[in-house]
């Protein structure tokens, strides 16, 4: 017998269907972010600024971003989240044409601080419309594939910089950066608006991000603390690998290929942790990635050869690579209706308070004890954010609708 049509079951979902709007404009970010990281020091240098400036000069980007994140949470909710997208992209264009024609070093600092900032704006707003494209229960596939896009294209950016760079000089990275956000920023002007008419209207009774923080004080003092131990985590990562590398004695060439294969491993196990997240629950990926990037750090000092580093250092890649949608996904999870941008806004300021204080932690204990110790230290974070994710984090895959 035929089934009625009003009976039928509706066309499932496709995150292909949306790939372009949802993910092109993430992963050209990426690429434009890849292609100038490498090339702010250098370019601060060549200004005479001296070491410890460039230094700072390069952090300026997380700063920007830093200071931005209950900004970009107000601007996304009164302009919406496409309208956002593409202000902060053109923004950024405008940044790093500062940095391009930059005659002084405040110049490239001013440029390089307001690239953090259009981030801020950007991100937060890519992952509001993803909420929006995509149903609750393909949340953590869209999220941690938004957030693995992200990734491969900071990946790839730095060498489709250095293939300008070779022609053009430092200013090569600067246009492939500003080229691609430029893209990131036409992508998302062409793309079609996600957010339901009811909410484009609620827009205009958005509640104060001091009433958020107040009503959610509690989220964000529990699993938000455990956001905070895993984003330190995750970003001392990226100082360990080379400088473990560097304590063994390693070549810069070994040092390169243990951090590239690292990236490769973090890059190829998104899509699958975000599916594992939405059929069985978040901590069946959020437990482990923290354990293993816990443990992974704990045990390196114990590593006294290429072999066991690398092992060490491809577990720690695993857990980070599964890990790539967690804070999004979470944070998407726990917003509230009324208020849900500016929920994420002090969601992302928690995120990268942690993402900030991280590196500086392992800096600090170093400095005190030693490498080895500082290291051991850092995994430590990974055994608390465990701690919290078991107690607070739910057990049930979020319901469709």
């Amino acid at each position: 017998m035929t089934t009625p049509s009003s009976e039928r079951s509706p066309t499932p979902f496709s995150l292909r269907k949306i790939a372009v709007p949802a993910f092109g404009p993430s992963i050209l970010y990426g690429i434009g972010n890849g292609a100038i990281l490498p090339v702010i020091a250098l370019s601060a240098r060549e200004l005479d600024a001296s070491v410890a400036l460039s230094g700072l000069i390069v952090s300026l980007i997380g700063i920007g971003s830093l200071v931005s994140n209950i900004p970009a949470a107000l601007i996304t909710s009164r302009y919406g989240e496409k309208r956002s997208m593409v202000g902060a992209a053109a923004l950024s264009v405008v940044s790093l044409v500062l940095c391009i024609f930059a005659v002084h070093v405040w110049m490239l600092a001013t440029g390089v601080f307001l690239v953090g900032v259009a981030a801020s704006v950007f991100l937060l707003a890519r992952q509001t419309y993803l909420m929006d494209a995509v149903p609750a229960y393909m949340r953590a596939r869209a999220l941690s594939t938004l957030g693995g896009t992200n990734r491969i294209g900071v990946f790839v950016g730095p060498f489709a910089g250095a293939a300008l760079i070779h022609f053009l000089g430092l200013q090569g990275g600067y246009w492939i950066g500003l080229a691609a956000m430029a893209g990131a920023g036409l992508i998302a002007l062409l793309a079609p608006e996600m957010a339901p008419p009811q909410r484009r209207s609620d827009r205009h009774a958005k509640p104060r991000v001091q009433d958020i923080a107040r009503d959610h004080a509690k989220t964000f003092l529990t699993l938000g603390l455990g956001i905070l131990l895993v984003s330190a985590l995750r970003s001392s990562r990226q100082v360990v690998v080379p400088l473990w590398a560097d304590h063994l004695g390693l070549g810069a060439t070994a040092a390169s290929v243990i951090y590239g294969l690292v990236a490769a491993v973090d890059m190829s196990v998104f899509y699958p942790a975000g599916t594992v997240m939405d059929r069985f629950g978040r901590i069946w990926v959020a437990l482990p990635s923290a354990l293993l990037m816990g443990l992974s750090l704990m045990l390196t000092p114990l590593s006294t050869g290429v072999t066991t580093f690398l092992l060490f250092s491809l577990i720690l890649g695993f857990g980070n690579g599964i890990s790539s949608g967690i804070v999004m996904t979470l944070g998407a999870d726990a917003a509230p209706a009324q208020g849900r941008t500016e929920f994420l806004g002090i969601w992302r300021l928690i995120a990268d308070i942690g993402n900030s204080v991280g590196p500086v932690i392992l800096a600090g204990i170093t400095a005190i004890a030693s490498l080895a110790v500082g290291v051991s230290a850092i995994g430590t974070l990974g055994l608390g954010a465990a701690a919290v994710f078991w107690k607070w984090v739910p057990r049930k895959p979020t319901a469709s609708h």
